[in-house]
């Protein structure tokens, strides 16, 4: 398969190897070091021939792991400097949306996106073009402006919006491969609330007439479905207090208002969930579909998605539809979403706004890598992207042909380490083909 499985994090000093967030991935070395400032991350970059940053551990495939050592950011987690004026903030690497988010609010700003948990790292999440939802927004990766990095030779190389662009970037979406990402500095807005409602059971039908005016009814809109009925299980619309239309009937494009707030896999409690029921509150502890404090989603479980054109969006809902009865005894809950188009190299969403239809899978890994295959195939006519953080067994080929900067991306890689002290396995496979 395309994608390696096997994948691991440990503590150097422990005898048992850690796992990813989710219980799949087993990483390969014990050998992980968690350094508390950049000078640590210099010396250890230097030492050592091979290795690997992490960042939270949330990814469904190897693209963190090392056979040989692994280089934790943990516990690089401070807000270096807020700049007011430019509307900008920066931060080391390891720290999470959920430790920053707080921090932007009180001073009277906010992120203009976030991903469905709260939980994972900045520098983590730019590397795999994590994104979060909304027509009109970018993912997390396209508000970066500026990024401080350790390349192979343990020196820091400054990346800028304003005087590297181009070279900017090519390196956020970096998947590991350029260096360890110390520093990164982040565009950011006045702060906003926002109000989350969610319908239940609207039909197909519906989503097939009219796509483009359901995602569009909020800030940010999600759909879930298991494929089971001709139906979508349900809808969150994230609304913008005093900018977007308060979507408060009983009715939305057929679907029915939720009395109670609702968890996307709606047998399970709601708990863990971000408020509903059309109660404002401030944008971090809505735009996340879970709370930072508690564990999100199912837990145990695998994850895939795909990425396509959003002028596809119809005719690829309907061409995963038809597998609805293969998917449906593995499948916990799909997510469909959207996210704004932007011009980095090896982003999904590079040039074409995006629908992504999102796979939380049980943990069954082999009747999910037989599955994947039917979906890609059924998702090639529109030339659909993988996240690069979740299980996918798209051949490299097929890879480099969809990304189109992949080539120009390796040539810039082998200009900062060109012994490959960075890749790995996954890189190593799905990058190089080798």
């Amino acid at each position: 398969m395309a994608t390696p499985l096997l994948s691991s994090l440990g503590s150097w000093a422990q005898t048992k190897r850690l796992k990813n967030w989710a219980g799949n991935l087993t990483f390969s070395t014990d050998n992980v070091f968690y350094p508390k400032s950049v000078a640590e991350v210099q010396q250890l970059v230097k030492k050592h021939s091979k290795l690997k940053a992490q960042g939270t551990r949330h990814c469904f495939n190897t693209i963190a792991d090392s056979k040989d050592n692994l280089l934790s950011t943990r516990d690089l987690k401070s807000v270096i400097s807020i700049d007011k004026k430019a509307h900008t903030v920066t931060v080391e690497g390891g720290i999470k949306y959920g430790e920053l988010a707080p921090y932007l609010h009180k001073q009277g700003f906010a992120l203009n996106n976030l991903a469905s948990l709260p939980h994972i790292s900045v520098a983590g999440s730019i590397a795999t073009a994590t994104h979060g939802s909304g027509v009109k927004n970018g993912n997390l990766s396209s508000a970066v402006t500026a990024l401080e990095l350790v390349i192979a030779d343990g020196s820091i190389l400054h990346l800028s919006k304003a005087t590297d662009a181009e070279k900017l970037n090519a390196a956020v979406v970096g998947l590991g491969a350029l260096g360890v990402v110390t520093k990164v500095t982040l565009q950011i807005e006045p702060t906003y609330n926002v109000a989350q409602r969610v319908f239940t059971n609207m039909p197909m039908a519906q989503v097939k007439q009219h796509f483009e005016k359901i995602v569009s009814a909020g800030y940010s809109v999600s759909l879930f479905t298991d494929w089971q009925h001709d139906s979508i299980n349900e809808v969150w619309i994230k609304g913008k207090v005093g900018t977007d239309k308060d979507e408060s009937g009983p009715e939305f494009y057929g679907a029915k208002a939720a009395t109670k707030n609702l968890h996307p896999i709606i047998a399970i409690s709601a708990e863990n969930c971000t408020e509903q029921m059309g109660v404002p509150g401030p944008w971090y502890e809505r735009l996340p579909h879970f709370k930072m404090g508690f564990t999100p989603s199912s837990g145990k479980e695998l994850q895939s998605e795909y990425f396509v054109p959003i002028h596809h969006a119809v005719e690829a809902i309907q061409a995963i539809a038809r597998l609805g009865k293969q998917i449906g005894p593995h499948l916990f809950i799909t997510e469909i979403r959207t996210i704004a188009a932007d011009n980095l190299w090896l982003s999904p969403c590079r040039n074409q706004t995006s629908v992504t239809i999102h796979f939380t899978w049980k943990q069954e890994t082999a009747a999910v890598l037989k599955l994947l295959p039917l979906i890609e195939k059924e998702l090639s006519p529109f030339n659909a992207r993988p996240h690069w953080g979740k299980i996918f067994t798209m051949a490299p080929k097929v890879l480099e042909y969809r990304y189109e900067k992949l080539n120009d991306f390796k040539k810039l890689v082998a200009e900062y380490d060109p012994k490959g002290k960075f890749r790995n396995d996954f890189l190593s496979h799905e990058i190089y083909n080798l």
